[in-house]
């Protein structure tokens, strides 16, 4: 069997920057355990699968090196710069998930792109887990949570770029991985990603925890669209509005490879 695989650094205009995804395509699907493989031989943050349906409709399935994922947003805008810029599609794409319904991507004038995802919001917890505070460096001013992590707010914008953790202590927090985020004076918000449990140490940038992390923040700041940035070692800025039940967010896509799987 061959495949087309291609390699894009999501949420970046810059190469070596952002979070590098694969885009691996499908004309049908193969095993769990072969999608699996694949992805550990990748040993990116994600791989994503996409099966090609209809016109701008696709199936897609997400998988870390360690286990399939729920839901990923920057291999979602990687496969997404792969249709439009190698498939030659236009318009608005139809990403069919089991996990969280439909995604909608469209191409922006600038060359962004742009997705729409369910709002997942935050709910504040008062029992906070004892191994969240012992396995972030600082301690939060308030703790939330939805479906996919625990969200740190911290008093600083320079508590989360400085943040050491403790991947053990976290670890024992799955399913859930781990957010810490704060105001910024350069953007509007600024956030890290941690998810040992599930793929591993730090995402260079996370577009799914956003669908939790702009409605946030945009009920604290009083404004629908905001600018962010996750404060990696790579770095990646993404382009927020909040919509009641949905949240937009885009950004930019740069190739870095493109080649054949053969198994």
């Amino acid at each position: 069997m061959e495949f087309d695989i291609f390699v894009v650094d999501a949420f970046t205009d810059k190469q070596f920057k952002g979070n590098p995804a694969a885009v691996v395509l499908l004309a049908d699907w193969i095993e769990a355990e072969k999608m699996q493989a694949i992805a550990a031989e990748n040993n990116l943050s994600e791989t994503a699968f996409i099966r090609f349906l209809s016109s701008n409709q696709y199936e897609i399935r997400w998988f870390s090196p360690l286990t399939e994922i729920d839901f990923c947003g920057h291999a979602t805008l990687a496969s997404s710069f792969v249709i439009f810029n190698y498939l030659n599609s236009k318009g608005e794409i139809e990403f069919i998930t089991s996990q969280v319904g439909s995604l909608f991507v469209s191409e922006l004038d600038d060359g962004r792109i742009e997705m729409s995802f369910p709002n997942q919001r935050l709910d504040p917890i008062e029992d906070i887990p004892e191994v969240l505070l012992k396995g972030l460096s600082y301690s939060p001013v308030q703790v939330l949570k939805n479906r996919q992590a625990y969200f740190a707010v911290m008093s600083s914008a320079k508590e989360v770029e400085c943040l050491d953790y403790q991947t053990e202590q976290l670890k024992r927090l799955a399913p859930y991985d781990v957010v810490v985020t704060a105001q910024s004076d350069t953007f509007d918000f600024v956030s890290r990603y941690f998810w040992p449990a599930n793929g591993g140490d730090e995402d260079p940038v996370t577009g799914s925890i956003h669908s939790g992390l702009a409605p946030f923040w945009a009920e604290k700041l009083a404004k629908s669209n905001l600018v962010a940035y996750q404060a990696s070692n790579r770095g990646g800025v993404l382009y927020c509005s909040v919509n009641g039940e949905r949240v937009m967010v885009s950004g930019y896509g740069v190739l870095y490879m493109k080649g054949t799987i053969y198994i």
